[in-house]
């Protein structure tokens, strides 16, 4: 927890800090965090934060050629590019968010180079779940590139283990949520309406989620599943819908963050079913909610979700599995009960910014006096 003599400091000067990452626009978690944790620092009086999107829109007129895929890509990149000397000198701490592959390049390492040019100190703070890949398959040159950051942070000890066998060092600051977006209720006796909430892109594997709950269908005849989520995979996955059978599948499409605790409120467990995964802020929200929550194993997941401790774990890509574990949590007497509350008790302990807040603010702090942990 962040003390009220540091959160109301007056003998020390305000520490400029400079978030680089993506807007509310590309809806996903490192936007969500970034936005979360824009809103904390503000209330800080030691802390003057601004923030610079990596995907601004364009002003005006050009603002059509955002509607055109690649030009998107190139118009973007430019203004992202052109607005980041002017705003790196106003900024003695530049923190940016970083994914994998291309976006990596595109977005973090462009402020990095410039924060390093000026003088600045710079924090990288990468999220993907994807980072072994990413470093296995670039890190000749990607390891060089994080070597700029004075520290490097992620979300996860997982991430943390995946970093120290590139030779990186890194430190975790978990993804908190906002309670107060969030309605908790209890679930002794979960209905059979389930939730799926992640992008539908490939690497989350929806289609497992799919699978799992038409077994689950075939035995209970009033479940029903809502998917929540937008990507490349809409199509197909509501075709594998319909092919599955008479299924009560809704696809809500994109939901925004403030309406997210509205939707977990409408149903009694998540499911959740990637192949690759580090932190799913998603999880985190249903942990808040009061939601069992039943997962595969992928990633960073085992991390957060223990098997039968707060949560239920399946295999990846192993739909029957997945759902044996969500008819436990409907017919097991007990089980939902006593998952949720170790569950809800890990969100107050971990995942909140009074758990978080203070971590942040000591890392800005070492940063810019010359601490280096990266």
């Amino acid at each position: 927890m962040i003390s009220t003599a540091s959160a109301t400091a007056t003998t020390t000067r305000r520490l400029r800090v400079l978030l680089v990452g993506p807007s509310l626009d590309i809806l996903g978690g490192q936007a969500v965090q970034a936005k979360r944790l824009l809103d904390r620092l503000k209330a800080l009086n030691d802390v003057e934060v601004s923030f610079l999107p990596v995907n601004p829109r364009l002003p005006g007129p050009l603002r059509i050629l955002q509607r055109v895929k690649y030009v998107r890509t190139v118009g973007t990149t430019i203004a992202y590019l052109l607005s980041l000397f002017p705003r790196c000198l106003k900024a003695d701490v530049i923190h940016a968010y970083s994914a994998g592959y291309w976006s990596f390049l595109l977005a973090p390492v462009p402020a990095m180079l410039v924060g390093r040019l000026l003088g600045r100190k710079v924090v990288l703070n990468y999220h993907t779940g994807e980072a072994a890949d990413h470093l296995h398959r670039h890190g000749s040159f990607a390891v060089p590139l994080m070597r700029l950051a004075h520290a490097v942070v992620v979300p996860s000890q997982f991430l943390v283990e995946v970093f120290t066998q590139f030779g990186l060092k890194a430190s975790a600051i978990a993804n908190f949520v906002d309670l107060d977006l969030l309605p908790h209720r209890d679930r002794p006796k979960p209905a059979p309406h389930l939730l799926s909430n992640r992008n539908l892109e490939r690497p989350y594997n929806v289609a497992c989620t799919l699978r799992a709950f038409a077994r689950v269908k075939a035995q209970i005849q009033n479940a029903t599943l809502t998917v929540a989520g937008h990507g490349s995979e809409d199509r197909a996955l509501q075709a594998l819908a319909r092919d599955l059978g008479p299924l009560d599948v809704s696809f809500v499409g994109a939901v925004p963050p403030d309406r997210m605790g509205a939707l977990y409120d409408t149903v009694d467990i998540y499911v959740n079913s990637p192949d690759v995964d580090n932190m799913p802020l998603s999880i985190i929200e249903a942990f808040a909610c009061g939601l069992p929550v039943v997962s595969t194993n992928a990633g960073g997941i085992p991390f957060i979700v223990q098997h039968n401790a707060n949560g239920l774990l399946a295999d990846r890509n192993d739909d029957a599995g997945l759902a044996a574990a969500i008819l436990r949590l409907i017919t097991e007497p007990g089980l939902a009960a006593r998952l949720s509350a170790e569950a809800y008790g890990d969100v107050l302990k971990h995942y909140t910014w009074d758990a978080v807040g203070g971590h942040w603010h000591h890392l800005y702090r070492s940063v810019s006096n010359g601490q280096e942990s990266g």
